[in-house]
């Protein structure tokens, strides 16, 4: 799926994180969604703050199905130099384990001599700025459900000795997981003027009706789930997004399946595990690597026609 979705203040912030992590940086907290959790980790990220400690931070865990933000909780834990936490952003009790596990992954800093210097970074519409004003206790971040609502750098004192960096979400250039992609765009973290609604809703219906089908049937009445567009047209019937002469409105019932998805409203739901995750990297990594070779061999067999033709031309003269 064709996404176009690095603007102009997503590469400042990629310079504000590289700028950053020059100045000193002890913790890297990447905020990701819950229901997505290797989809909204950013590629680019881990790139840019390479050898620092990372805390990852499974928000809007109350919408995630909790058998399976235990297997992500455990798969990043298994990494080095890595701790993970569920979250949910408006609760300031979890919010302050945030807290304890960065001092834990940088023990020799925290104090006034010494600050604990932590960046907290994650793809648009995460609940970032929400987790900051739980934090700080008030609204110091601005906050709202469409991408892009921060846009400059802010810096918090959440304690003494623990200095809190906020970067605007940032996404990476090309999405090299079909997957994720889709996974992406249903979660709200692409403007939807960068997606066709259509196509990311019968993905999602797809997805649903391996993992969740009853949920799909109890949420629109539904006795049975037949092909993908035949379900996503039921549910345009059942929201009344029809048209003149009977019609359904396909466009219209993908909204209402999308919404409900990100209202929590089709049930606690995470779109992928870690073991598919894996085999998705390793898909795209081999379509990478075909891609380079095929490059390599297209311009070796140009390289090699330009020398033909030399050599013809010298003959001839």
């Amino acid at each position: 799926m064709p996404i176009n979705w690095f603007p102009g203040h997503m590469n400042s912030t990629r310079q504000a994180i590289k700028d950053r992590v020059k100045a000193g940086l002890d913790v890297v907290i990447e905020l990701l969604d819950a229901r997505l959790p290797g989809s909204s980790s950013n590629p680019l990220l881990a790139a840019l703050t390479t050898g620092r400690p990372s805390l990852k931070v499974l928000n809007k865990q109350d919408l995630a199905d909790p058998a399976q933000t235990e297997a992500w909780l455990a798969h990043y834990n298994a990494q080095p130099h890595t701790r993970a936490i569920p979250l949910d952003a408006g609760d300031k009790a979890p919010s302050r384990a945030l807290i304890k596990a960065c001092r834990e992954l940088a023990p020799l800093r925290g104090d006034m001599h010494k600050p604990l210097r932590v960046m907290i970074c994650g793809i648009p519409n995460v609940g970032k700025s929400t987790l900051i004003n739980t934090l700080v206790g008030k609204r110091a971040a601005k906050t709202g459900d469409e991408p892009g609502i921060t846009k400059l750098e802010q810096k918090f004192v959440l304690e003494n000795g623990f200095y809190l960096f906020d970067t605007p979400g940032m996404l990476w250039p090309r999405i090299a997981i079909a997957e994720s992609g889709y996974h992406l765009a249903a979660s709200g973290a692409i403007g939807r003027n960068a997606f066709d609604e259509e196509e990311v809703a019968l993905e999602l219906i797809a997805t649903l009706k391996r993992r969740y089908a009853p949920r799909l049937q109890e949420r629109y009445g539904l006795t049975e789930l037949g092909a993908d567009d035949a379900v996503l047209e039921a549910i345009g019937v059942k929201r009344g997004a029809k048209i003149r002469g009977g019609a359904v409105q396909m466009h219209k019932a993908a909204e209402a399946l999308l919404m409900d998805f990100r209202g929590g409203h089709l049930g606690r739901i995470t779109l992928e595990t870690p073991e598919e995750m894996a085999a998705w990297r390793q898909t795209a990594a081999d379509a990478e690597a075909l891609k380079a070779e095929q490059a390599q061999a297209a311009r070796l067999a140009d390289k090699e026609r330009r020398s033909g033709r030399r050599q013809a031309a010298s003959g001839d003269a």
